[in-house]
């Protein structure tokens, strides 16, 4: 079995689920470009505990946690099985920090991106909360102890968005302000140059108070970086552009080197 890769995403806008856009054009690129997982464990931004929970139901339920869009988004349907076998993984190398919790699904930080990737609705999926009570360094920690389903065909995918204000949202802006530019490059730059105690105090850097007001939307992609380090990978960057002014699209695939 080819090892996963492992891949976050800056997902946007729920209406991305819908539309065909440069976005979502890189997402179906993706989606026949890497090897067919087994199954996937995805880390929504939109699955934002007090405590770590993983789902082991056979059939998990679609979450529509958005609101005020079109009735046609509402009306978009993916409907993936579970997986207890990923779950009981999942646990097994987590350990006593994980428990099992089904009162949610799979929300549209997960299915919006899949959609694209696999619209067929046939892989397997678990979702991973992100425990907010939980610092960058230790969503890193649980990264490293997940890098084991990587060998068992499972994607680990991150989903959320680097740069993410709600508050400050353009609508007539087709770029990024410069503080949003500025703060996704410098997160770029440490990720490249796999400077991962300057990344974990991104809380220092200049812009951080206006990219990153709350952290739900950031902390998946420190389980992503965790579940690549100590080893040798390819990066690719994808969709590295900002939206709305106040959102980042940017997004990363790492695959190891041959």
């Amino acid at each position: 079995m080819e090892k996963m890769p492992v891949l976050f995403i800056g997902h946007g806008s729920p209406m991305n689920a819908i539309e065909d856009n440069a976005i979502t054009q890189q997402w179906k690129i993706l989606g026949k470009a890497i090897p067919r997982p087994k199954a996937i464990l995805s880390i929504s931004a939109h699955w934002y505990t007090g405590a770590s929970y993983v789902q082991d139901v056979q059939q998990p339920k679609q979450i529509y946690d958005m609101y005020g869009f079109p009735a046609q988004l509402y009306e978009i349907k993916y409907h993936v099985p579970g997986s207890p076998r990923l779950s009981r993984l999942a646990q097994e190398l987590l350990g006593s920090t994980v428990s099992v919790n089904n009162s949610w699904g799979i929300d549209h930080g997960t299915w919006s991106v899949l959609v694209h990737l696999y619209p067929a609705c046939d892989i397997p999926v678990v979702q991973l909360s992100i425990n907010g009570n939980l610092t960058p360094k230790e969503y890193f920690a649980m990264g490293e102890a997940l890098q084991p389903l990587r060998n068992e065909g499972i994607l680990i995918l991150g989903s959320g968005n680097i740069v993410h204000n709600l508050s400050m949202i353009d609508w007539d802006n087709a770029g990024g302000f410069l503080w949003a530019d500025a703060f996704d490059k410098w997160v770029q730059d440490c990720i490249v140059e796999k400077d991962m105690d300057q990344l974990f105090q991104y809380a220092k850097q200049p812009h951080a108070w206006q990219s990153v007001p709350t952290s739900e939307h950031i902390d998946p992609l420190f389980y992503c970086l965790g579940a690549v380090e100590n080893t040798q990978y390819d990066l690719r960057i994808i969709n590295d552009f900002r939206v709305l002014g106040s959102m980042s699209m940017t997004s990363y695939l790492f695959t190891d080197k041959e």
